[in-house]
């Protein structure tokens, strides 16, 4: 590996493109020569940005069809579903690293992928190229591959919760239910009707009831397992906050549940385990993910609660960490591990 890697951005006008403008910016080796964002063309990023003024002063927009993306050592994807796939297959051909943040390669059967996403996979082959970019669940797959998927928000929140516990045998696969409310930012930058400052401020809702697309990713990362998702939006820019529900496989205790997870993220950096009920402000700004549980034995439940930074850890943070052990590099290479407060 060189002391400096030269990365792209493809889709880099939209809040994970500017996250990762932020976050590689007080990178030690990770240096942004190029940036696209199709709707942005021509515009500099400190005008659209602001806050990333400072560092990307001069730096512009181009569109993808004029991005010099070759010879790059990693390009980052930043573009919705099915907009990754070709692109995707083209650049795996030119660079060495290829870290896709859209649902596009998460999913390891296509099949699954054309039922949730009402579409076929164009490019089903190219799936078994790319890692599923959690490393404190996958990590040796992360190691193993060139280019990583890299996990949607909700799903990292939830399966950082459960899996340990799954894969412990302490709870049931089935009856699995997750409740989740994310920050307005993880319905990216375009407006819409439902996420103006009038219709989010002083609202709570849930949404995509029964059928929300990052459900089977869930119940890939847990094994299988059943899992009913309900996202909710609340009133705040960043963080998701999962409150997860199952049942115990056997006689437990809180003091056991806690041990397992403590163990099972031990030697994992960006994991904080510990009694404190997690909340989205402790993670603000961070690549951190906080972590608790408990055994009601009123209820027989035991309720698995994790909180993170959607654009962080839920998304830019995370295709940092997954880039940082592709290429050689500490996963927590230029990644803050503290969060904000106030």
């Amino acid at each position: 590996m060189s002391s400096e890697l030269s990365v792209g951005i493809v889709g880099a006008s939209g809040f994970t493109g500017a996250e990762l403008l932020r976050l590689l910016a007080a990178h030690p080796t990770m240096r942004v020569r190029v940036v696209t964002g199709e709707t942005q063309a021509g515009a500099m990023v400190g005008d659209l940005y602001p806050s990333l003024a400072p560092a990307y002063g001069t730096t512009t927009y181009v569109p993808y069809s004029q991005a010099p993306l070759s010879d790059l050592d990693v390009v980052f994807a930043g573009l919705p579903h099915r907009a990754s796939q070709h692109i995707v297959a083209e650049l795996i051909e030119t660079v060495d690293h290829v870290v896709d943040l859209s649902a596009d390669f998460r999913l390891k059967d296509p099949k699954v992928y054309e039922r949730w996403y009402d579409t076929p996979h164009d490019v089903p082959e190219l799936i078994e190229q790319f890692a599923y970019g959690l490393p404190e669940l996958f990590g040796d797959e992360v190691r193993s591959k060139k280019h990583v998927a890299v996990p949607g928000c909700y799903p990292t929140t939830a399966s950082l919760a459960l899996a340990p516990l799954l894969r412990a045998g302490l709870i049931e696969s089935t009856g699995i239910i997750v409740d989740a409310a994310s920050g307005v930012s993880g319905a990216g930058r375009a407006p819409k009707p439902n996420t103006t400052f009038c219709a989010v401020d002083e609202d709570f809702s849930a949404y995509g009831l029964l059928n929300h697309r990052h459900t089977p990713e869930m119940e890939q990362n847990l094994g299988g397992a059943q899992v009913l998702f309900t996202p909710h939006l609340a009133p705040m820019n960043r963080g998701i906050l999962a409150t997860c529900y199952a049942r115990p496989a056997a006689p437990t205790s809180t003091d056991a549940l806690m041990q397992v997870l403590a163990q099972a993220y031990a030697e994992e950096p960006f994991i904080t385990v510990n009694e404190r009920s997690p909340s989205t402000k402790a993670t603000l700004g961070s690549n951190s993910a906080h972590l608790t549980v408990r055994y009601d034995d009123r209820t027989n439940t035991v309720v698995a609660i994790a909180a993170l930074d959607n654009l962080v850890k839920g998304a830019s943070g995370g295709a940092v960490q997954c880039a940082n052990i592709i290429t050689g590099q500490d996963q927590t290479t230029g990644l803050p591990l503290v969060g904000m407060m106030p």
